[in-house]
């Protein structure tokens, strides 16, 4: 019998080139579709061709509680003002034993969005915040 490991929600790492912005507790938007044009055949009722003409991929948000790392994120965001630089990042999936069980590359990332946590004495709730970020494409797996 071949034991699998299966990534656990909990932990995502994510590093821009050489830099490790931390670990986050929820990603969402990894995917792509291609985009659809339909043409119409003229005597030919019975059908819309479907015709895939490219790639799309979605913006990834990631969340997290604010630690001391989300100081690395708006330094990011302070970094982009003398102008945009894309660079790759891998997103890991780990276990609760920091095993890593799947990785994406993303080419040419870009941040889009960062979302601070919503302060208020009256609620004391958990200090999130979201980083959201768009990019090119996945790279193939060792480049």
């Amino acid at each position: 019998m071949v034991s699998t490991e299966e990534a656990v929600a909990v932990c995502f790492v994510v590093k821009l080139d050489d830099q490790n912005l931390g670990a986050f507790s929820s990603c969402d938007g990894l995917g792509c579709e291609f985009v659809m044009e339909q043409r119409e055949e003229g005597g030919n009722n019975g059908m819309v061709w479907q015709l895939p003409t490219r790639l799309k991929y979605s913006n990834v948000k990631l969340s997290r509680p604010v630690t001391k790392d989300s100081a690395k994120i708006t330094q990011w965001f302070a970094s982009m003002a003398g102008g945009i630089k894309r660079k790759t990042a891998t997103i890991e999936a780990r276990t609760l034993e920091g095993t890593v069980i799947a990785s994406w590359s993303l080419e040419g990332a870009v941040p889009v969005r960062w979302s601070g946590p919503q302060l208020s004495a009256e609620s004391p709730k958990v200090a999130m915040e979201t980083l959201e970020l768009a990019h090119h494409g996945f790279l193939s797996p060792g480049k």
